[in-house]
């Protein structure tokens, strides 16, 4: 099951608090400006710092790719210029 759009809408890295890329189909949300793949457990995102997985530089650039393959944008437009 997708996420509730307006829950998608406010859902912000809790560290940088900037936008994320939603993987539906694989269960997490992506902030690639410091690497971090939350996973989503029965439909509820863990949105804990501490619960979060770095990935290497390999992984990202797989994930970015999927994103770019996918269509996959950040959920919310970025003030800071990003």
């Amino acid at each position: 099951m997708a996420l509730d759009p307006m829950l998608l809408d406010i859902l912000a890295c809790p560290e940088d608090k900037g936008p994320l890329l939603y993987f539906e189909n694989d269960d997490f949300l992506y902030n690639p400006r410091l690497r971090r793949r939350y996973r989503i457990d029965n439909d509820i995102p863990v949105m804990l710092i501490d619960e979060a997985e770095t990935l290497d530089d390999d992984s990202h650039r797989a994930v970015v790719d999927q994103a770019t393959s996918l269509g996959i944008t950040p959920n919310f437009a970025s003030d800071s210029g990003d």
